[in-house]
């Protein structure tokens, strides 16, 4: 890039000549050499910015490219779905939908109703930006019996939960006022007032960014990404009669949230139900509960026949009220219908590919921050190399002289 063939002026030998020091010349010509030196190392640290920016922005039209070769092969599918579609599984979904939208005055069913009656108008909405959804909707239970504990152990607040991705996105759901008093005329509150309802009471969101995710191993080898539990023991070293597994384990969540989720990659698994449940057990039934007090811990158990230990020491008794548990907010069962499984799994492969584009986005933005702080550098080097070399053109008479 530059002359190498300057001769290199050492000021140490420059002090012994006449006058008993370096010309000013002699000394802005060493010090443009290494000014030069310095600069060419910049150079190739500008080389190496634009290297990395040329592989991340191929990176991201490689996404880009699968992006979009998964979005016809998912149209496919979804045809395919539409022709083959299981009438129980969609009554499941409708039941669900049915069940929040019964609770009219919580934050959950005035946004699910806005979104389905409202979707175009509901989208533009910024609480709707970064939602993944309601407790109740994002996970999936086989066992009927099962399904109603579970909601019994959470509670009709926690399953209409809204779950967003990140703190950033949960800010618009509520205004206050100077005094720190709710605008009941804003945000999420001025949203029901305008389909005529009122948000009663308290509501549960989860910022799943916030959570403290599990970090352990999980299940060699299942799709489903089920967290690697120790089996409790009891004392005598033997297994409990009657565990069924942890409720954690026990729920089904759709391929398109098992990964990916959030910003360092973790899926809902490890978030949310991990965050509810954590190693909450599940029996078979309340004798078997009963017996394997000496190995449940301070996340309690639940027996499908309606038993809940709320944590070691904490018992729920009593019956179901039927008129509340008719109220009750419930999983739903997982869908068999044909090509369910196929279309999953490719909202879980598109999901994946979301991320990673967001996350080359992201890591290009800072690519292209260090590029262009280098080139500031090197343009401020060469300003400083430019005045070295017009002080080297000054009369050889001039001397600075060296410090006795």
């Amino acid at each position: 890039m530059y002359p190498t063939g300057r001769q290199q002026l050492d000021p140490k030998e420059t002090s012994s000549r006449g006058g008993g020091g370096m010309s000013q010349a002699e000394f802005a010509l060493f010090h443009s050499d290494r000014l030069h030196s310095d600069l060419e190392v910049m150079g190739d640290k500008i080389k190496q910015h634009e290297v990395n920016l040329k592989s991340l922005k191929t990176e991201k039209n490689k996404l880009d490219e699968s992006i979009l070769d998964l979005q016809v092969h998912m149209s496919k599918l979804h045809s395919t779905r539409s022709e083959n579609t299981n009438p129980l599984g969609e009554e499941e979904e409708e039941d669900i939908n049915e069940q929040i939208l019964r609770h009219v005055n919580s934050a959950a069913g005035v946004l699910s109703y806005v979104q389905s009656h409202h979707y175009s108008q509901a989208s533009q909405l910024d609480m709707t930006n970064g939602v993944v959804g309601v407790v109740a909707k994002l996970g999936k239970v086989s066992d009927q019996n099962l399904s109603q504990v579970l909601s019994d152990y959470l509670g009709t607040t926690s399953m209409l939960a809204l779950v967003y991705k990140d703190y950033k996105c949960v800010t618009p759901l509520e205004k206050y006022d100077n005094q720190g008093n709710v605008d009941r005329n804003g945000a999420i509150h001025g949203l029901a007032s305008s389909i005529g309802r009122t948000i009663e009471g308290h509501f549960d969101v989860i910022s799943l960014e916030n959570l403290r995710p599990y970090v352990g191993k999980r299940i060699a080898g299942d799709a489903q990404r089920r967290l690697d539990l120790p089996k409790p023991k009891l004392p005598n070293g033997e297994y409990p009669p009657g565990f069924l597994g942890y409720a954690v384990n026990l729920i089904k969540i759709e391929p398109a949230y098992l990964v990916c989720v959030t910003a360092y990659g973790y899926g809902l698994r490890e978030t949310l139900f991990y965050s509810l449940f954590s190693h909450l057990q599940v029996y078979k039934t309340r004798v078997d509960m009963m017996s394997a007090l000496p190995c449940i811990t301070d996340d309690g158990a639940v027996s499908l026949d309606g038993g809940i230990i709320r944590k070691s020491g904490i018992f729920t008794l009593g019956t179901r009220d039927a008129v509340a548990a008719a109220a009750k907010v419930r999983f739903a069962k997982p869908s068999a219908s044909p090509g369910s499984e196929n279309y999953s799994e490719a909202e879980r492969q598109m999901n994946e590919l979301r991320w990673k584009k967001e996350k080359t986005l992201e890591a290009i933005k800072r690519a292209q921050v260090l590029r262009d702080h280098a080139l500031y550098n090197f343009g401020k080097k060469k300003e400083e190399i430019v005045r070295c070399l017009a002080q080297s053109s000054y009369p050889p008479n001039e001397q600075m002289k060296s410090p006795r």
